[in-house]
């Protein structure tokens, strides 16, 4: 028997790739389903023209997610109320990538752009980290001393270690904190101005989030319609 818990937790674990928040926070879960040993959802986004390579990655990563928890032997991952919900829906159910499921009209699969907000993600969530660090007392200088080990535990020390690991950067207990998104340590006159870039790209996360979530309410009355 499928634990429900335990595929709600699953689906805790797929993120908005842009915002960085988990879709169940967002509250685009519309609908979970448990019958037998197959598992239905249904995917809402914030407005009807969400970008297709956003929506077909969440879309995506849920059904894998779900496949992985005990006891599934099908998972059906549908989009609703969007623009390509028919493509994408049927694009991520016979396990095509992008490319096939949008032939003539996207030229390269997802990977990069995976990356690309993979290494913003990472960088934000230093961000809030550097933030924390900053009203505790610490200078620009002192941050960019530290260590992973120095750094006080939180969820967003677990979060950024996590987004560490996807970007394939060290996370031993000698790794400098302060690194770009390629791993390189900041030093001397980079630091104020990385500080600064960081707050700055963690805040338009955040920014981006809350406005994505009003969009929600709106177009659906109540983010209390999401089960999960």
């Amino acid at each position: 028997m499928i634990d429900l818990e335990r595929v709600r937790a699953a689906l805790a674990t797929v993120r908005d790739p842009e915002l960085d928040e988990a879709l169940t926070d967002l509250g685009f879960v519309a609908s979970i389903d448990v019958d037998g040993r197959c598992v239905r959802v249904r995917l809402r986004l914030p407005t009807y023209f969400c970008a297709p390579n956003f929506a077909f990655m969440m879309t995506a990563d849920a059904r894998a997610a779900l496949e992985a928890v005990p006891g599934v032997g099908r998972a059906e991952v549908t989009l609703i109320d969007h623009h390509a919900s028919e493509e994408i829906s049927s694009g991520v159910a016979n396990r095509q990538g992008f490319v096939e499921t949008f032939p003539g009209e996207a030229t390269e699969e997802l990977d990069g752009l995976r990356r690309l907000f993979d290494a913003k993600a990472f960088l934000a969530r230093q961000g809030r980290l550097a933030g924390e660090l900053r009203r505790r007392g610490l200078t620009a200088v002192e941050i960019a001393s530290l260590r992973v080990m120095d750094l006080p535990e939180s969820d967003d020390k677990s979060t950024y270690l996590a987004r560490r690991v996807e970007l394939g950067l060290g996370t031993s207990t000698s790794a400098p904190f302060l690194v770009d998104a390629a791993g390189r340590t900041v030093t001397g006159d980079a630091i104020e101005p990385h500080l600064r870039f960081i707050r700055a790209v963690a805040l338009s996360l955040e920014t981006n989030a809350s406005f994505c979530k009003g969009l929600l309410a709106t177009r659906y009355r109540s983010t209390e319609e999401a089960i999960a």
